[in-house]
């Protein structure tokens, strides 16, 4: 059976092949009733339009890509950031009729394939989300003039709006709650210090142990469970007292409680713990994990809607976001 075509839905509406057309590509130049006859003809013929040939009239794709700077294995995986931030952005682009194409750069191989896919204009605009260090992407989607945001403050010298939530802010928050419950020796564990949110996690962290004049205890991890573990046994070894740890996300968290365990230290009795994020795991950990939460799908519709200011050349500043600390069993 053949497709139905313009011409038909034309045909059967009884008005130009140039009249349909515009009523497809949602033009509001005509006039209401010929704009419903073109409409009852699309629908009683089931016709559907050629993606193609409308962006040739449109000069738009209504496709986003979601760039990722992790490898599959991090984004399908146990973190359930990037399941929410693509869900998220998924449900607040459907809304305006456009559709996400996400698109892994972990490589220097991914990261051209994605550089030519983008340049070859295939999608009207772009989402960046986990950028680690000199992330070259930033830089070269500037030169291609495409519009870009960031979840995320970026790295990079790059003038690109951002989503961010307050890390520093959320951080001291976690560390203050921790010496109220006069806690001495308060370590952390820090996300990976290539990327925006574990430096200013551990900055927030730093900055009140130096108002409070308690003495730094650091590890990093990679924001992945096992990091928090293998990191939770390194605090030990260094300093077996310490009372305390602040976890830059809810996941190394998680390691951390499973060596805290496995260590016969008590939480919160012996080593309270607070982490960061608020998964939906952390009400469910022995002990529930307090922690700080950050707005993840809100701050991936903020990204969204920033997106469409560029669209729409309307102002384009960085978003800050609040966090909230939730304080559950483990502090």
């Amino acid at each position: 059976m053949r497709r139905p075509t313009l011409e038909a839905v034309a045909a059967r509406a009884g008005v130009s092949r140039a009249t349909a057309s515009r009523v497809v590509n949602g033009q509001t130049t005509v006039a209401p009733q010929i704009r419903d006859a073109v409409q009852r003809a699309i629908d009683e013929l089931g016709y559907v339009p050629n993606s193609a040939a409308r962006s040739l009239v449109t000069q738009r794709t209504d496709s986003i890509a979601l760039v990722v700077s992790e490898p599959p294995t991090r984004v399908f995986s146990e973190d359930p950031l990037f399941s929410t931030v693509i869900r998220s952005a998924s449900y607040e682009l459907e809304a305006v009729n456009k559709q996400v194409v996400l698109m892994l750069a972990s490589s220097a191989e991914s990261h051209a394939r994605v550089e030519r896919y983008i340049a070859g204009g295939h999608v009207d605009g772009v989402m960046l989300i986990s950028m680690h260090g000199a992330d070259p992407l930033p830089s070269a989607l500037s030169r291609l003039r495409v519009p870009v945001v960031s979840y995320g403050r970026p790295a990079v010298p790059v003038e690109i709006p951002y989503v961010d939530n307050d890390n520093v802010g959320g951080a001291e928050t976690a560390v203050r709650h921790l010496v109220g419950l006069g806690r001495r020796r308060i370590a952390t564990i820090a996300g990976p210090q290539d990327m925006i949110g574990g430096q200013d996690r551990l900055t927030g962290y730093r900055n009140v142990l130096h108002d409070s004049d308690h003495r730094s205890i650091v590890a990093v991890g990679d924001f992945t469970r096992e990091s928090g573990a293998v990191a939770m046994r390194q605090l030990l070894r260094d300093d077996p007292s310490l009372d305390a740890v602040f976890v830059a996300n809810d996941l190394m968290a998680v390691g951390a409680l499973q060596s805290l365990r496995q260590a016969g230290r008590r939480v919160p009795d012996d080593v309270a713990v607070v982490g960061f994020d608020d998964i939906e795991a952390a009400r469910y950990t022995e002990p529930p994990l307090t922690t700080v939460r950050h707005p993840i799908a809100e701050q991936t519709a903020a990204m969204v809607g920033l997106l469409l200011r560029l669209f729409g050349e309307g102002p384009a500043v960085p978003v800050i976001l609040p966090t909230e600390l939730i304080i559950r069993e483990s502090a």
